[in-house]
């Protein structure tokens, strides 16, 4: 596999994510600002990032492993937050279930990565 990490599925499934949460966070109050609003924004750049991060040193299967492992944790991180955040009635359900959706294939693609390093290791020529 050659190109960027901005054309993984993955990525690009996970940063279209993490823009609704931005958007949809924007509408929280004030008081969540550095709790809540703070973390899920965190943890859900945070799943791009370590996409990003992995893609990069994808010539060590070690560490790009550890990366999308890394990725699939911030994404559970994440599925967490949405659910205080529809606890709170921050969020609809309907915006609940379509991120939880989201989230889960991103996890299973992450998952599958994580197994298979070796279908993302550059070809040597």
């Amino acid at each position: 596999m050659t190109g960027s990490f901005k054309d993984l599925k993955v990525y690009q499934l996970a940063f279209e994510a993490a823009k609704t949460i931005f958007l949809i966070s924007k509408s929280f109050p004030k008081e969540e600002t550095y709790s809540l609003t703070d973390q899920i924004g965190r943890s859900s750049r945070s799943v791009c990032v370590n996409i990003g991060e992995g893609y990069r040193k994808r010539i060590y299967p070690k560490h790009f492993t550890t990366k999308m492992t890394d990725a699939d944790g911030e994404a559970t991180e994440t599925s967490i937050w949405l659910d205080f955040a529809y606890s709170c009635e921050y969020i609809s359900r309907e915006n609940l279930n379509l991120l939880q959706l989201k989230y889960e294939e991103i996890g299973r693609m992450l998952n599958s990565m994580a197994n298979h390093p070796e279908k993302f290791t550059p070809k040597t020529k």
